[in-house]
């Protein structure tokens, strides 16, 4: 996985565990649910590509 693509994932987690945070403060469902999704996008992101390393390896 290239640091651009590390970077770019961890980024979006970030961002979905503030939109969570924020929903979550604000009690909107919608931008909760937003951010999870977000978050869970990401680690699905992060392990493909951790699968990908592990096969160049």
């Amino acid at each position: 996985m290239s640091g651009t693509d590390k970077l770019t994932n961890k980024i979006e987690e970030v961002s979905g565990k503030g939109k969570q945070a924020v929903g979550d403060a604000t009690d909107d469902r919608d931008l909760q649910a937003e951010g999870k999704k977000e978050e869970s996008k990401s680690n699905l992101k992060q392990g493909v590509e951790n699968i990908k390393d592990a096969f160049k390896k």
